[in-house]
């Protein structure tokens, strides 16, 4: 895979994406048909795209993606040009039950190349969706047929990893939900993706060789929310509208609940920035991170659930407080009024709520959360394998770049193992401003330790773990799954500008022969 052109970091963004399902098929419930009125925008003036579709939820023995291009009305007065599986942002869930062998067949009807990565699913390395390490990127009109058995239950999602800083921004990606062989079962069952646009991408798509976007994280220390554009030549927040499920304020579709029923919110981060929600009238338990169930959680109520990139939580909470409330995000930028959806109790016509966003609430902290309990791993153990990764910002000759230890892809050192192998990694951020979510393809990693105080909590079980300035973190994974796999910070930004590595097995022999003459092959 060839090394990215750091000027070509954030050219050519044409939108931030929001992906999800509705559940429409299991609860009646329809997130996309919003019957709002279209306008002529600057934005499909120049091209006549097909307005975006209902999201589908999927199921079978095979199932049947289209990526292709669309328009997405985000809201009464913004429609933008979009990338879609299955003609919709958010794309097609696709639910299966662990044990089922899926196969998903991928065409490729957009102008440019593209794959499917698995986000936090333990596929075959094969399967993995990276160009340039596992596969050659699908071209336009070309077909992929992914395969892979549904062995770990949990709720997950699927995006380009083909330059998917870009791909991703437009909406190409969709939600996985493994149902386990014994659910217990609820009576409701919520997707919400939460994710990020420009309203004018038109000012976004420029050449950013050279400028300063360590601020543009959301993404400072005190993670409150806020972006210093001034190192671009004028202040501008690109990002200024926030959505859940690719709609935003009163276009998001209220879920709909019974006094008594037990509701399961599946929440995704599938943007760059952090958004951190508020869920009014009601306690909720977190039953799962990254797919991942926790141990015996308590009860919570007026905490906020900071989600980063790349990760997943899933709640659940009683219907037990009849009348109209807010799952709603706590922050201060523009766009931050519109990632709130009403939660209605069937026959409650009465508001009983109201807007907070700016209230000062508790976090919740994970490493604290959940019965204590002894994990797989332990930090006193032998390990075979240790890795230090220290996470940067510096100026590169081009612009900025984010680094390990103090290099950049493909010249970062490799994580080195031999299947089996117990593995230790100690993250620390030392870039001044910027959050780090790494994430690891084809495993799950246990969190040990933070700042070097050891989980007190459930033990923590995840593949994307979110470091805040300063921050360090110990986490330990087996070496289970051979092949070579991507362990990279999920601002996809920050990916693109190096901030990747690989865990390479040593006893690996891949059947994948990258074509040197191939020049479309970008995983990051």
């Amino acid at each position: 895979m060839k090394k990215l052109l750091l000027g070509t970091v954030l050219a050519g963004v044409v939108a931030i994406g929001a992906a999800c399902s509705n559940n429409s098929s299991m609860q009646g419930h329809d997130m996309s048909n919003m019957n709002m009125k279209e306008e002529n925008t600057a934005q499909d003036s120049s091209k006549k795209l097909p307005l975006a579709t209902n999201t589908e939820v999927l199921s079978g023995k095979e199932i049947n993606l289209t990526a292709k291009e669309a328009l997405l009305q985000i809201n009464d007065k913004v429609k933008l040009p979009v990338y879609t599986y299955n003609g919709s942002v958010p794309g097609a869930q696709i639910r299966v039950k662990q044990g089922d062998n899926v196969k998903i067949v991928l065409k490729n009807e957009l102008p440019e190349p593209t794959t499917i990565h698995w986000h936090g699913y333990p596929v075959p390395n094969n399967q993995d969706g990276v160009p340039g390490v596992t596969m050659d990127a699908i071209k336009p009109g070309e077909t992929f047929t992914y395969e892979f058995t549904a062995t770990v239950p949990g709720t997950y999602f699927y995006h380009s990893h083909q330059e998917s800083a870009e791909q991703v921004d437009k909406g190409l990606y969709g939600t996985l939900i493994v149902e386990p062989k014994n659910e217990e079962k609820v009576d409701r069952d919520y997707t919400l993706v939460l994710d990020e646009w420009m309203s004018n991408p038109d000012e976004g798509n420029m050449d950013m060789s050279g400028m300063d976007h360590s601020n543009m994280n959301n993404g400072n220390s005190s993670d409150n929310q806020q972006m210093d554009m001034s190192s671009m030549g004028h202040n501008m927040n690109m990002y200024d509208i926030f959505t859940i499920n690719g709609k935003s304020g009163a276009a998001v579709k209220p879920l709909k609940v019974k006094k008594g029923e037990k509701v399961r919110l599946r929440l995704i981060n599938a943007g760059y920035m952090s958004h951190k929600l508020h869920l009014h009238g009601h306690e909720f338990k977190i039953v799962a991170t990254d797919g991942q169930p926790l141990k015996d959680p308590q009860p919570i109520k007026d905490e906020l659930l900071s989600i980063a990139p790349g990760e997943r939580y899933d709640i659940e909470f009683i219907a037990n407080n009849p009348g109209e409330w807010l799952l709603e995000c706590h922050g201060d930028m523009e766009g931050t009024d519109g990632m709130k959806v009403k939660i209605q109790y069937e026959g409650q016509a009465n508001n009983t709520d109201k807007e907070n966003a700016k209230k000062d609430l508790p976090i919740v902290d994970m490493t604290k959360y959940g019965k204590h309990e002894l994990g797989q791993f332990t930090l006193d153990q032998k390990y075979d394998v240790e890795y230090t990764m220290d996470l940067g910002t510096a100026m590169g000759k081009d612009g900025m770049v984010y680094t390990i230890n103090g290099k950049t892809y493909p010249e970062t050192a490799p994580v080195n193992v031999k299947t089996g192998d117990l593995v230790k990694v100690k993250l620390v951020n030392n870039s001044p401003k910027d959050l780090h979510p790494m994430h690891l393809h084809g495993h799950f990693f246990q969190v040990l330790s933070k700042n070097g105080k050891p989980i007190t909590g459930s033990p923590l079980i995840k593949d994307t773990l979110n470091l805040k300035p300063g921050e360090e973190y110990v986490v330990a994974f087996k070496a289970d799954n051979p092949g070579n796999w991507m362990f990279h910070c999920h601002d996809l930004h920050h990916a693109s500008a190096g901030m990747v590595t690989e865990v390479k097995y040593t006893d690996y022999k891949s059947d994948y022969t990258p074509d040197p003459n191939n020049t479309t092959n970008k995983g990051e």
